[in-house]
C-alpha cells in the first residue's frame, strides 16, 4: 500500500510536469552593445512563479525515491519564501501538511501565496534561525524536513534530463552566439549554480560561470578563502538570495568568477529593467543582471563579441510591498541615486565606471 501511494505520488508530479511548458527566454534590446546580446531566462512564468518551482519539483521526487515521504508526512522547509511557495503547491497535489519555516521579514505576498496552497507559516527573528527551527518541528511533528540548502544540488540532475542548463543550451541553439560566453547566476541554495556550472563541464562547452553574491552573505567570501566555517551575523537584504553561512549546496568548483553586487545597485537595476521591457522583476534578478551587464561593458570595452545568459527569477510583483516601496527602500537598501546614474550611463555608452 506504501509503495502504491508512492507511485501514484510520483504519477502526479510527472503529471504536473507533463503540463507544464518550458520558460522563455527574452532577449534584451540594447542597440548598442554591438555583437553583445543579453538574454533573461523569464522563470516568473512556472505556475508557482518562480525559478524555485524546478526545485521544488526535484526535492518531492527525491524525497519520495528515498522513502523520505510517506502518505501523510507533514513536509516542513527552511525558505525565505519563493521554494516554500513551490513545496507549498506541491504538498496540496499531494495531499500533504505543509509549514513554511523564515524570517519574519519575508515578503507578505509569499505569505498569502503559501496559503493560498494550504500551507502554514513559522516566522523566526533571523534567517540563522530557520535551520534549527525546522529541524525542531520535524521530530515534533515526526514529518519530514526538506532542507533545500543541503538537497538542492544533490536532488537535480545536472547532466540533462530538461534541466534549466540544457534548457538554456537548446533555446539558444539558433542565435547569433549560440555558446554564451558567460552564464551569470547568483545563489540562494547554490543548486541552481552547481547545475549549470556541472552541465557546462559535463557538455565540454565553451561557456563561463560567474556567479554573483549580494550584500552581507558569506558565499563570495567562501569563494575567495575557501574557509567553510564562515558565518554573518547579518542576513541578506535581497530575498532569495544570500546566506550567512556556507550551504552544503553550494559547489565553488564549478565557478568561473565570483563578484559582490551591492544592494543598492540590486534594486536600482530592476528599475532599470522595468523602463526596459515594461514588467517588474525581483530583486535577485537585479543583482543577476547587474553582474551581466558589468561583464558586456568590460566585453564592449574590448572590442569582444558573445551572449550572456541570466535568469528572471520571479516577478516583482511580489514584492510592491517592500523593493517597490520608496520608503521601504530608503529604510532598508539606502539611496540608489549613485547607481542609478551608473546604469544611464550604461544606457548611454555602455560603461558602469
Amino acid at each position: 500500500m506504501t509503495n502504491f501511494w508512492v507511485n501514484k505520488a510520483v504519477e502526479k508530479i510527472e503529471s504536473d510536469y507533463q503540463r507544464s511548458a518550458d520558460t522563455h527566454l527574452i532577449k534584451l534590446d540594447i542597440p548598442l552593445l554591438t555583437g553583445i546580446d543579453i538574454y533573461l531566462k523569464d522563470e516568473s512564468t512556472h505556475p508557482t512563479g518562480s525559478l524555485k518551482h524546478r526545485l521544488a519539483r526535484s526535492l518531492f521526487l527525491y524525497g519520495l525515491c528515498n522513502g523520505w515521504i510517506k502518505e501523510g508526512t507533514t513536509i516542513i522547509e527552511s525558505s525565505s519564501g519563493s521554494t516554500a511557495v513551490s513545496e507549498a503547491y506541491f504538498a496540496r497535489l499531494l495531499g500533504l501538511p505543509f509549514i513554511a519555516v523564515m524570517p519574519k521579514t519575508t515578503a507578505k505576498k509569499k505569505v498569502e501565496q503559501i496559503e493560498f496552497y494550504g500551507g502554514r507559516c513559522h516566522f523566526v527573528d533571523h534567517s540563522s534561525e530557520i535551520y534549527a527551527a525546522s529541524e525542531e518541528l520535524a521530530s515534533q511533528l515526526d514529518g519530514h524536513y526538506m532542507d533545500q540548502f543541503t538537497y538542492a544540488e544533490r536532488a537535480t540532475d545536472w547532466r540533462g534530463n530538461n534541466n534549466i542548463a540544457n534548457s538554456i543550451f537548446e533555446q539558444m541553439t539558433l542565435e547569433p552566439h549560440p555558446i554564451p560566453k558567460w552564464i551569470v547566476m547568483s545563489p540562494g541554495t547554490g543548486g541552481t549554480s552547481a547545475t549549470i556550472g556541472r552541465y557546462i563541464r559535463y557538455q565540454q562547452l565553451d561557456t563561463q560561470l560567474c556567479v554573483v553574491d549580494p550584500e552581507h552573505s558569506v558565499f563570495y567570501d567562501y569563494f575567495t578563502t575557501g574557509d567553510k566555517t564562515l558565518t554573518s551575523c547579518h542576513g541578506s537584504k535581497i530575498e532569495g538570495i544570500g546566506r550567512p553561512r556556507a550551504e552544503p549546496s553550494f559547489i565553488p568548483g564549478v565557478i568561473d568568477h565570483m563578484e559582490k553586487i551591492p544592494d543598492a545597485a540590486s534594486v536600482a537595476t530592476i528599475y532599470w529593467l522595468e523602463k526596459l521591457i515594461g514588467r517588474k522583476a525581483g530583486p535577485s534578478t537585479g543583482t543577476n543582471l547587474y553582474g551581466v551587464l558589468n561583464i558586456a561593458a568590460k566585453m564592449l570595452a574590448k572590442g569582444e563579441q558573445g551572449s550572456l545568459v541570466t535568469l528572471l527569477c520571479d516577478s516583482g510583483e511580489r514584492y510592491l510591498d517592500s523593493y517597490y516601496n520608496p520608503i521601504w527602500v530608503k529604510d532598508n537598501i539606502g539611496g540608489l541615486t549613485k547607481y542609478e546614474a551608473k546604469l544611464s550611463q550604461f544606457s548611454l555608452t555602455g560603461s558602469l565606471s
